[in-house]
């Protein structure tokens, strides 16, 4: 099967709404639902064994055609979403569009071949939770698709300083940046976040606005409480989503 053909994953001959995920400790929390979505048989047969060598985790599903991985997300319902962005005749990033309005939403972890900014930084914009390169070590990946399933961001080293650089400039607006949201936080905390973003430390953060470091701590504490993060990459990401930066 060349690529760009369509394969829908039905474990023991089952029909497509089936699901591998038939453990009935899922219900309690104990196995992740992944759904993959990959145009490279081969790839994709390795990434599947790989997922369901591991107890906690179970393939729901894969396909390699991008309309049908939305439609397997939204009637499969998957808990992660395991998305290669150059997909056939619908793309990964078409998929995110269309499954934006999913409900519970899908976290989606995009599969990378190499780092191109415009796609890593139109997937976050998407509501992509993070980027993963296709070559890095199992290890890595599989800690990639836990942080996700967590609810982190995952950033492959290599992307970090592309979305660290969209964060020094004007995101653009027509990417769904949610400008007119303060998420509760104080116009102090607003500049905060805007700086710590950018990279700043906390004594440089607390020498521009003359305020201590323990404070500066205090303010990044409220912030995360508020937004529901626990790291600064976290709050990097979100701020770029959503077109915090600008407003700080």
């Amino acid at each position: 099967m060349g690529p760009g053909a369509e394969h829908v994953y039905r474990p023991n001959g089952l029909g497509v709404g089936a699901s591998v995920c038939q453990d009935p400790t899922r219900r309690n929390g104990q196995r992740a639902r992944i759904l993959i979505a990959d145009d490279h048989p081969i790839f994709r047969d390795g990434l599947r064994k790989l997922i369901e060598s591991q107890p906690e985790m179970c393939v729901t599903g894969e396909s390699s055609v991008g309309a049908e991985v939305v439609r397997l997300a939204r009637e499969l319902k998957p808990d992660i979403l395991l998305l290669d962005l150059a997909l056939p005749r619908h793309s990964g990033l078409q998929v995110l569009s269309d499954l934006a309005d999913l409900s519970p939403p899908v976290r989606t972890l995009v599969l990378a071949a190499a780092v191109e900014e415009s796609l890593i930084l139109e997937a976050f914009y998407l509501g992509a939770h993070g980027i993963v390169l296709k070559g890095s070590p199992r290890e890595v990946l599989l800690k990639s698709i836990r942080s996700v399933i967590a609810g982190e961001y995952w950033l492959d080293n290599e992307s970090v300083p592309i979305v660290i650089g969209a964060l020094r400039k004007s995101p653009p607006s027509q990417n769904g940046a949610t400008c007119g949201k303060d998420y509760g936080l104080t116009p102090r905390e607003l500049k905060i976040v805007g700086r710590v973003a950018n990279g700043s430390s906390n004594k440089e953060v607390g020498q521009e606005f003359s305020i201590s470091e323990r404070t500066v701590k205090h303010h990044l504490t409220n912030v995360f409480n508020k937004l529901g993060l626990s790291s600064r990459l976290e709050l990097a990401v979100f701020a770029l989503e959503r077109g915090l930066v600008n407003k700080g």
